[in-house]
């Protein structure tokens, strides 16, 4: 401080010809400034103008555009252009001239969306490839900005592939077509999966150009289905169908491959115009039928997983790719219809026997009955003719009962040997379904594999007995229970039944004898051979009736011959009689005197 007391204006210092050269130049500082000023850009507030990038870092873009001082963008506004740098021409929308600071206010987004929905429609017109850059997700898509505008993108128009995470796309730039706009809402829909899926045609043709049957190539699973693995093989997809993915039986597809794995495949057909390729995945690997062991014949004994179930069948994998059929005929010695499922069940572990092998058509029949012996190689040992047995009752029809004695041997009870003394019209009047029955071989059909059995002959034959009881001429008791034009049937003692024609149906008042009513009937004829009597109301009566009048007619003949006898009789009893009466007399006087 004492220095600059110390200092002294200097004695020869011209102060008016400062203050002259002071004027001259402030004079030319303010032509200069004129001539600068008119080498600038005249720009207006709410203008759109054309700038060149000058730099680019990561919170901000200058942008010169021809004004005294340059405008500073925040770099969030070029996100959807990661490759801007300087030089880059690109619109600004001025804002305002220069704020207190002099600072250039601009915006790039202002400008892009005041001239934005001039080029979108432009760009849809032109099918025109625009960048956007994608901002947030949203329901159903995403928010994309294409110039300056918030347009829509669909989820299903993001790639051709289905899309399992959106989020991956966010915060990246991508090129799109715009494919919708609504004018009223300002609504604007792009689509990348256009831009990819025309590349893609235009590789699929190249691609397909170059396929030949059996070519072996390298494609990755793009999608799985119930009917077949759809594999990309580079730009073009090809079927493999569940039928190709494997010599054995496909019950899920995603057993054999996974989405996005890597697969080798033979091309098995194409067409060229429909861009369909046919593929195969088993064909890489030998046919399993090639493998099957030579040595295996008809006879022999397999074993097997049961892969699947019919009505009609099984169907059991004896090796990879290898099947035989166990058709439900040859699952049981029995002759009965069944269902395959009643003997086994998918999964099942199952040994079987070879009865038919065609390696040529690769066919195979497979038994199980036949592991076990055929029950009717002894039959007459088992059933021998006269035996007696215990069946179950399979099956009714008007002519007899179907038993089963055991699985695979059945036999027929005809209807007439049901019972000895009733006629059975249908047999569950005397047994059931399902019911157990005693039976006694009466023959053996070895050749229809069929037993002829009775139900009656496993009790003596009653009209052995019945035979000693109704008797030609004897009298019983009876119930009419049915009436037919022909006759009725009478129910008899001891559960048999009779039967009378109409003729000997006549009650001695002539009237006919009704339904329920019990009267005496007379036999007239016993079959025992046909089980078979003939009976007779009418002859009760009439018999009795004819034998009081012979016995009357004899009866007087009998009295015409012996009268003269009577009558001397007669007269000696008379004489007799006059006898004794004098006898009498002579006492009673004896009698009197001696008084």
């Amino acid at each position: 401080m004492n220095d600059l007391k110390n200092i002294l204006p200097l004695d020869d210092f011209n102060w008016e010809a400062y203050a002259d050269s002071a004027a001259v130049a402030d004079k030319e500082k303010q032509e200069i400034k004129e001539a600068y000023d008119k080498t600038l850009s005249q720009v207006n507030d709410h203008e759109v103008v054309e700038g060149t990038v000058i730099s680019v870092n990561k919170r901000e873009v200058m942008v010169d555009i021809g004004y005294k001082s340059d405008g500073v963008i925040s770099a969030n506004e070029f996100r959807y252009d990661p490759d801007l740098k300087p030089g880059d021409k690109v619109e600004v929308y001025i804002e305002k001239g220069e704020d207190k600071k002099g600072q250039l206010l601009l915006s790039h987004r202002k400008a892009r969306a005041k001239q934005g929905w001039d080029r979108v429609n432009k760009a849809m017109e032109d099918k025109e490839v625009v960048k956007g850059f994608v901002k947030a997700r949203t329901k159903g898509g995403m928010i994309v900005d294409v110039f300056g505008i918030e347009a829509f993108l669909p989820g299903s128009q993001i790639d051709v592939k289905p899309i399992r995470d959106y989020d991956v796309f966010v915060g990246k730039t991508m090129e799109f077509l715009v494919i919708k706009i609504n004018q009223e809402y300002r609504n604007v829909v792009v689509s990348h999966k256009a831009l990819v899926k025309a590349e893609l045609e235009s590789q699929k043709k190249e691609i397909i150009s170059k396929l030949e049957k059996g070519q072996v190539l390298e494609g990755v699973v793009k999608n799985i289905t119930s009917y077949g693995v759809f594999v990309d093989l580079g730009g073009v997809d090809g079927l493999i169908h569940i039928t190709d993915l494997s010599w054995g039986r496909v019950g899920d597809p995603k057993d054999f491959v996974q989405v996005d794995e890597k697969i080798n495949v033979v091309i098995l057909d194409f067409d060229e115009e429909k861009q369909r390729i046919q593929l195969g995945l088993k064909q890489l690997t030998p046919h399993p039928w090639d493998a099957l062991d030579p040595n295996i014949q008809p006879g022999d004994k397999v074993k097997g997983k049961v892969v699947v179930m019919a009505d009609y069948g099984a169907f059991v994998e004896v090796a990879p790719g290898v099947e035989g059929l166990i058709h439900v005929s040859e699952m049981s010695w029995s002759t009965h219809l069944r269902s395959a499922q009643d003997f086994m069940k998918v999964g099942d572990e199952v040994e079987a026997v070879v009865l038919n092998l065609d390696r040529a058509e690769r066919k195979m029949s497979l038994g199980i009955k036949q592991l076990k012996d055929d029950p009717w190689q002894n039959i007459e040992e088992r059933y021998p003719v006269g035996s007696k047995h215990t069946a179950r009752v399979r099956n009714f029809t008007n002519f007899g009962v179907f038993v089963e004695m055991e699985e695979g041997v059945d036999g027929l009870i005809h209807i007439s040997d049901l019972s000895w003394t009733k006629k059975v019209k249908h047999p569950s009047e005397i047994t059931k379904i399902g019911a157990d029955i005693d039976v006694v071989v009466l023959e053996i059909d070895k050749d229809s594999r069929r037993l002829s059995l009775g139900h009656k002959q496993t009790e003596e034959n009653p009209w052995d007995v019945f035979e000693t009881i109704f008797t030609v001429g004897s009298i019983h008791e009876g119930t009419i229970v049915e009436e037919h034009d022909k006759g009725d049937v009478i129910q008899l003692e001891y559960g048999i039944e009779g039967f009378a024609t109409p003729k000997h149906l006549v009650k001695e008042d002539k009237t006919k004898a009704q339904l329920n009513e019990k009267l005496p009937f007379k036999v007239l004829e016993f079959n025992k051979m046909t089980r078979r009597i003939i009976l007779s109301h009418s002859r009760v009566f009439e018999d009795e009736q004819r034998a009081e009048r012979k016995s009357n007619t004899e009866r007087k003949a009998a009295a015409t011959e012996a009268a003269p006898e009577i009558q001397n009789q007669a007269a000696a009893n008379t004489l007799a009689d006059n006898d004794a009466l004098a006898e009498l007399k002579a006492k009673l006087a004896e009698q009197g005197g001696a008084e």
